[in-house]
């Protein structure tokens, strides 16, 4: 695929310009004097900025300052991609580092993630969710700017047998403690009801020391402060229960893993946990733990968060909670969402009048909890 250049008027510019702060009046100029070739309201970002500007450290970057950090937009500096558009490791002339992720031109997905990214962070600002600093609106050029993860997110680590060696049990349980909090501060404490709706391992980065950050709000949902507490406290919890499982053993929900007659890690965890054979969940890589209690502890909180029955699973609050007290009784598990997806042999599917979509021997649905879109607003 061909790399994007940067935009021509700017492509001879010599001159570093540095970012330019949220109370000049010179960047609300600029704004106007560049709006942009495709729908986008500019006047609800001045809005919104001008509502945060008293306390807000939000930036907005010049176009030359951002390719430049990148290096032009260099394949080098490449971190990665996404229905947005590519991600880049850049670095201000000041040193900080920082990741770049510039909106492909033809995205419209991406546009309206833009957006919500924008109107969201100016009210998010939490040890646990990923610091926007700024972004770049100048013609064409869509960019959000971010603080630099230097461990990569946490997939890059989880589901490697040989960096996942550096995830022991007691740095794993750091993360989840840290995801649960930032969930927390999201549904209950932020001035906004937020539910982040794309809560997954390759979404919670990692910083110098290995704490979590939940990034990528694209997708999110917001509630005004007086939407009812069952709307804001409800969240979808099935992502946080399934990636509480992930974390514990090692694999991811769905792909390359076949857990037994089960297509989804999920499904599995479901059938173990009722035959009392929970053990074989745990990452190999962790056996050896003398945290078994805690890591068991895990599973049960897990199964609970994906209960079928949205009225049945915890709140944050409960998570966080039943997390931090080992003593607090908790209930049995009711049947998770979408645990029944397995595998029919032969057999199964003659009887069923079924016929196998591809020459295999084995008829193969692959759904998972993770690709399913869910609307109920009441799901914790």
């Amino acid at each position: 695929m061909a790399q994007r250049g940067p935009h021509p008027s700017w492509a001879f510019q010599a001159d570093l310009i540095e970012p330019v702060y949220g109370k000049s009046e010179l960047w609300k100029a600029k704004l106007y004097s560049t709006r942009p070739t495709f729908a986008f309201d500019i006047d609800e970002v001045i809005k919104l900025w001008k509502s945060e500007e008293s306390n807000s450290e939000f930036k907005l970057f010049d176009f030359v300052s951002v390719a430049n950090s990148t290096n032009n937009f260099s394949i080098e500096n490449k971190l990665g991609e996404g229905g947005f558009g590519p991600v880049y490791k850049g670095q201000l002339s000041d040193g900080l580092e920082i990741a770049v992720k510039r909106l492909s031109a033809h995205s419209g997905q991406g546009l309206l993630e833009f957006k919500n990214e924008v109107q969201l962070i100016a009210k998010l600002q939490h040890r646990n969710l990923v610091r926007l600093l700024g972004c770049c609106i100048q013609e064409e050029e869509k960019i959000l700017v971010y603080e630099f993860m230097p461990n990569k997110s946490l997939d890059f680590f989880l589901f490697d047998q040989i960096r996942g060696a550096l995830l022991e049990w007691k740095k794993r349980f750091s993360i989840i403690e840290g995801i649960a909090e930032g969930l927390l501060y999201l549904h209950k404490h932020s001035r906004l009801r937020v539910i982040h709706r794309d809560l997954k391992a390759s979404n919670i980065l990692l910083d110098c020391e290995m704490n979590p950050k939940i990034s990528d709000f694209g997708l999110a949902k917001i509630f005004s402060s007086n939407e009812t507490q069952a709307n804001t406290n409800r969240v979808v919890g099935t992502y946080f229960g399934v990636l509480l499982l992930e974390i514990v053993t090692g694999k991811r929900n769905a792909g390359y893993h076949q857990y037994g007659n089960h297509l989804n890690l999920l499904g599995y965890a479901w059938e173990v946990w009722k035959e009392g054979k929970w053990f074989e969940l745990i990452d190999p890589l962790l056996r050896d733990s003398r945290e078994t209690y805690e890591i068991s502890r895990c599973i049960h909180v897990a199964l609970m968060c994906v209960q079928e029955n949205a009225a049945d699973r915890p709140t944050m609050s409960d998570v966080i909670v039943m997390l931090s007290h080992d003593s607090m009784s908790l209930p049995d598990p009711k049947q998770p969402a979408y645990f029944n997806v397995r595998i029919m042999d032969e057999a199964e599917m003659a009887s069923n009048f079924i016929v196998p979509i591809t020459a295999a021997s084995n008829f193969i649905v692959p759904i998972t909890v993770n690709e399913i879109t869910i609307i109920d607003l009441e799901g914790r």
